[in-house]
């Protein structure tokens, strides 16, 4: 993963990002604006995506969803916004983190390896099929396919939970071992992620969302994959 996109309407940000990052040997594309940032994602795609919400011309929510349409590209927010509904809208249009500022390079770049991490795939990785509901997840191919032949796009966090719990069927995986697993060393107490991400997978592949029959919830203690 070396290309890395950064949107940010403050010159300043952009200016340390893009000094930073470089200095660790990623290469840099900047823009200022949404429209900018998906041009950008167009012409020279990238591997990762840092994007502020607050953007001059079009939300970045926006941005999130435009790119989502066509890539599964890991994207980090970066945002002065707060508030638990900001971050439950982001992570809703397909984020992959949120970054609350002011923010430390350090805790930023800590992000980035994080996301890396889910979103390779270990090439010599057992490679089992899973039924879940009507679809069928590929594990090596990284695909869920509907019956009906329709392909399920996930980001590469939902992915990163969804082979968790796949890769252990009948298993309870606890809070922390997810958190560990999929977001890496820091995270086992962020048991909010987890809640969201797997009301998206259950919305994405269970027949009946509010009435999970295979992404099943131990309270207190974890989840676990039921076949």
């Amino acid at each position: 993963m070396n290309r890395i996109l950064v949107v940010d309407d403050e010159p300043q940000i952009l200016r340390a990002l893009r000094i930073n990052l470089r200095a660790r040997g990623y290469d840099v594309d900047v823009a200022a604006t949404g429209t900018a940032a998906l041009k950008a994602a167009a012409s020279h795609p990238p591997d990762l995506v840092v994007l502020d919400l607050g953007l001059p011309d079009v939300d970045g929510v926006d941005v999130i969803q435009g790119l989502r349409g066509w890539t599964t590209v890991p994207i980090i927010v970066l945002s002065g916004r707060a508030g638990s509904d900001d971050k439950v809208t982001a992570l809703d249009a397909g984020a992959d983190d949120y970054v609350t500022k002011p923010f430390g390079v350090d805790e930023l770049l800590a992000r980035i390896r994080a996301v890396t991490r889910r979103h390779m795939t270990g090439a010599d990785a057992a490679s089992p099929t899973a039924r879940l509901g009507w679809h069928t997840v590929d594990l090596a191919a990284h695909t869920v396919t509907r019956d009906d032949g329709t392909e399920i796009k996930l980001t590469p966090t939902q992915w990163g939970v969804l082979e968790t719990l796949l890769r252990n069927p009948g298993k309870l995986i606890s809070q922390r071992q997810l958190l560990h697993d999929v977001w890496g060393p820091g995270y086992e107490t962020e048991t909010s992620y987890l809640r969201q991400y797997m009301a998206q997978l259950r919305r994405k592949l269970e027949p009946d969302p509010a009435r999970p029959r295979h992404l099943i919830t131990e309270p207190g203690m974890g989840y676990r994959y039921q076949p």
